[in-house]
């Protein structure tokens, strides 16, 4: 059941949307694997009623599984009777988001670019879910606000997160930011993807991106050679590099330190961070 709070709550999720909480949210489908860690971490692992199957803390282990990020069975979804969907705008497809928001389910989308926004999105959860004077939420989300400001960048790092095509993040990322906290610079922080894919690689013009995603380059070795970045950064996901890839880009990039890191640390918003900052400042730094 509902727990009624008064007065009503009114949020604005990622995508501009209002959304109006007459009640608490009781029952909780989390889409996102960061958002169902953040939920464990604010104490609310009971209130989950359905996640996706690469959620995988254990304490959501007995939680039935609706799909993954990108295949969610939107039936499956709607049967565990829902009064909160949590859902990412880049995880999660389109037509999913929809289909749920055809259903006349609560959907919250989320978009994070930067830390601070993903330290506010964790704060914004615990705000709808009736916690955030309660702990272990509160101590959580001081400790988020608490974060040291980053040091200047000494070192520039290229991070690629596909193989082939080789691909890349830019400055508008929460992986960048991440970078950033840890005093590394994105040796690819001002290239934008561009469009089609072989003027991204330096073989035609770029035509009208069309409001199409242009935060992730696809580039080529010698481009990134040209860039002379001091780090390779090669997190475990989402593409799990294998020693062959690792050979390729050391034989590429001879001069660059690679670093193999945890994809959670870079990409996990949310309360991930708060402890994911300090690791990689001791492993890129």
């Amino acid at each position: 059941m509902y727990t009624s709070p008064v007065p009503a709550l009114k949020i604005t999720d990622d995508l501009g949307r209002a959304l109006i909480f007459g009640a608490v949210p009781q029952r909780i489908v989390s889409l996102v694997p960061s958002d169902t860690h953040s939920l464990v971490a604010l104490g609310l692992a009971d209130r989950l009623v359905g996640r996706t199957r690469y959620c995988d803390s254990p304490e959501v282990a007995h939680v039935p599984i609706v799909g993954g990020t990108k295949d969610v069975d939107v039936a499956a979804v709607i049967a565990t009777s829902p009064q909160l969907v949590i859902a990412n705008q880049e995880e999660n497809t389109r037509p999913v988001l929809e289909a749920l928001a055809a259903e006349r389910l609560t959907v919250l989308v989320s978009l994070p670019r930067r830390v601070e926004q993903g330290i506010a999105h964790l704060a914004r959860l615990a705000r709808i879910l009736g916690v955030g004077a309660d702990e272990p939420a509160r101590s959580l989300i001081r400790r988020a606000y608490a974060l040291p400001k980053p040091p200047p960048p000494s070192l520039r790092a290229f991070v690629p997160i596909w193989m082939d095509p080789l691909m890349t993040i830019n400055a508008d990322t929460f992986g960048s930011d991440m970078l950033a906290q840890a005093g590394i610079a994105n040796a690819f922080g001002d290239r934008l993807r561009l469009y089609p894919l072989a003027a991204d690689l330096g073989k035609d013009v770029s035509r009208d991106a069309a409001g199409r995603d242009i935060r992730y380059p696809r580039v080529t070795l010698a481009e990134v050679a040209t860039r002379k970045p001091d780090l390779v950064v090669l997190p475990d996901e989402p593409w799990a590099f294998t020693p062959e890839d690792e050979a390729k880009l050391r034989a590429a990039l001879p001069e660059a330190r690679v670093v193999r890191v945890s994809g959670k640390d870079l990409f996990w918003y949310g309360a991930w961070t708060i402890d994911a900052i300090d690791r990689l400042r001791l492993q890129l730094g």
